[in-house]
């Protein structure tokens, strides 16, 4: 099935305009979901908002967003007024600035989307802005309003089509040099590196997806199915994970590599 498209809208460089649609390059729908249950009656509970002070229930309507001032003082704002501090930025992608592909740090990358023309008219627009990037290795920084917030987007040529990524907010990355401070200057035994490389070759592989599989939601499902069967599952006792003791010695390090090596070139590895 294909994916459900979110967003409509133009994309705009210059005077250069298309319409484009977008669709999350990501989805979470097929990941194990819980309801929280009355244990006594199996009934869904269902969660309210109530008065901190009164205990009573409010209603949808009667709720409003405040940001405080004091202790039990705050500033009260619509959602009306909120959306209106935004630019006008809701249904449209004018790239407003060129950066190199390779410039952007990926700790700033948030949500991958995908971009593509809406119609055929709209397809060689929509071509030509995307093989521009290719050729020239930019990508576009534009802004757009997204999850009901303006975020500040990246596009990145791909393929056929377009990645919009969605980037954090500046407020949000931590400053690495601050994290950095406190690490050892010292540089490693070559020795010790020489070692650790020979390690890093026996196991490397070529990428494949399969790599990033969800094994917990694969023994969910496994339970899952045997309980519509009405049958109980057991964990085995030798399946629990038991995690190292921590023990204050010190590491040799030589010693430790050395018997990585041996174990790496058992034929069991591969």
């Amino acid at each position: 099935m294909a994916p459900r498209v979110f967003w409509k809208g133009y994309l705009k460089l210059s005077l250069v305009t298309c319409r484009v649609t977008m669709t999350p390059a990501i989805s979470e729908g097929s990941k194990v979901k819980f309801h929280n249950i009355n244990r006594n009656t199996h009934n869904r509970v269902l969660s309210q908002y109530v008065d901190a002070e009164t205990g009573e229930a409010v209603e949808d309507e009667d709720q409003v967003k405040g940001y405080p001032k004091s202790e039990d003082e705050y500033v009260l704002f619509e959602d009306e007024e909120i959306e209106d501090v935004g630019l006008e930025s809701t249904r449209t992608i004018d790239i407003e600035t060129f950066v190199p592909e390779g410039s952007v740090g990926w700790i700033w990358y948030d949500r991958p989307h995908y971009l593509a023309p809406d119609d055929e008219v709209s397809a060689e627009a929509f071509s030509v802005i995307r093989e521009a990037m290719a050729k020239t290795g930019t990508g576009g920084i534009a802004r757009l309003v997204m999850y009901r917030r303006e975020r500040a987007v990246l596009l990145l040529p791909k393929d056929k089509g377009i990645i919009v990524w969605t980037l954090r907010y500046g407020d949000e990355v931590r400053d690495g040099d601050e994290y950095a401070a406190d690490l050892p200057n010292g540089k490693p035994d070559a020795k010790h590196l020489a070692m650790m490389k020979k390690i890093i070759d026996e196991r490397s592989e070529k990428w494949k997806p399969s790599m990033v599989d969800d094994p917990v939601q694969d023994r969910l499902l496994d339970i899952i199915a045997e309980r519509k069967k009405g049958r109980k599952t057991k964990k085995k006792a030798e399946e629990k994970d038991k995690a190292p003791a921590r023990t204050n010695n010190v590491i040799d390090i030589t010693a430790a590599l050395k018997k990585s090596l041996e174990a790496e070139r058992k034929p069991s590895r591969k």
